[in-house]
């Protein structure tokens, strides 16, 4: 079976891995352009393209695959089966009436819960306990295919999107490939997604990081996590825009202050901040040009008035 394999990021390298370890004919992989990268502003492939170099797999690189240089070239590569993974392009009916079995996809969630660009960051930051991964055929809607195979994966209550895509990543080769197995014995199933059931979130901006202290510990330690590494929690301090990295939610302590007030700025005791029905305690921060750094080291060299309401 011929394979062309569609992804970009860290959460398809696996898949694609998987593919060439289990000698599937991977024919050629399709990613997105080299980007400038944020410093130094020098060109940096993707992760896909790095993989597949490595293992002599020719690579496409199309601003959008769906016109007409696109889709000439992967017409030229007749697949028999197209695998996507965290491609970051729309499939346009032409491209998915290439290959004869179809375009089969690994989605980061419990379809039909949680379509969109970043299922794995909003689980987290909306408090779910468990996930999982998804395999599906694409169709021309977003996430909206038929589901093939589902497995599920527990959050770490202390765990951050980095971390859980790594988990993520794995389960969801080891998917693929059973997936792939039922498709060529006949034994694969489709299971339409149930309309009823279906949420779809956006994809992350910087400022969906921004900490909102009317919310509670909870759900500012669930922000805190989920978008850990990318694109980061933070809050404004004065001029300052402070990046938070940990958090420890107190859901136990009581005061009638204005959220985002300081409770506490000690070198010796911590840093913690009102916030709606309890406190949170930042416990690692970043200060602008400033290292990876505890929130009591930081106070060390930064006074912070009893006053203080941080935005």
């Amino acid at each position: 079976m011929r394979v062309v394999f569609l992804g970009t990021p860290d959460f398809a390298v696996p898949s694609l891995e998987a593919l060439i370890e289990n000698e599937y004919n991977v024919v050629g992989v399709f990613t997105q352009p080299d980007r400038p990268a944020k410093r130094g502003h020098k060109l940096m492939a993707p992760p896909v393209k790095e993989c597949a170099i490595k293992h002599g797999i020719n690579v496409y690189q199309f601003e959008k695959i769906k016109e007409e240089a696109g889709l000439s070239a992967l017409k030229s590569l007749e697949p028999d089966i197209l695998v996507t993974a965290a491609f970051g392009q729309i499939l346009s009916k032409d491209i998915l009436d290439v290959p004869a079995k179809g375009c089969i996809n690994v989605h980061g969630s419990l379809l039909p819960k949680y379509r969109g660009a970043a299922p794995i960051q909003w689980a987290i930051i909306n408090g779910e306990t468990v996930t999982g991964i998804t395999t599906m055929y694409t169709n021309i809607g977003l996430d909206t295919g038929d589901i093939i195979l589902k497995k599920e994966i527990e959050i770490g209550s202390q765990e951050t999107a980095g971390e859980l895509f790594d988990r993520m990543a794995l389960l969801g080769a080891e998917l693929l490939i059973e997936t792939l197995k039922e498709i060529e014995s006949g034994s694969s199933t489709r299971t339409p997604q149930d309309e009823s059931l279906a949420s779809h979130f956006p994809m992350l901006k910087k400022e969906t990081g921004h900490i909102n202290f009317s919310k509670t510990p909870k759900e500012i330690h669930n922000l805190v996590r989920g978008v850990t590494p990318w694109p980061g929690a933070y809050f404004v301090f004065g001029e300052d825009i402070v990046k938070v990295l940990k958090v420890v939610p107190h859901d136990d302590i009581q005061h009638n202050s204005t959220f985002g007030k300081v409770l506490l700025a000690s070198a010796k005791e911590g840093l913690l901040i009102a916030c709606k029905n309890g406190a949170i305690e930042i416990l690692e921060l970043k200060a602008p040009s400033g290292k990876q750094m505890s929130a009591k080291n930081y106070l060390m060299g930064k006074k912070i008035e009893p006053e203080t309401v941080f935005k």
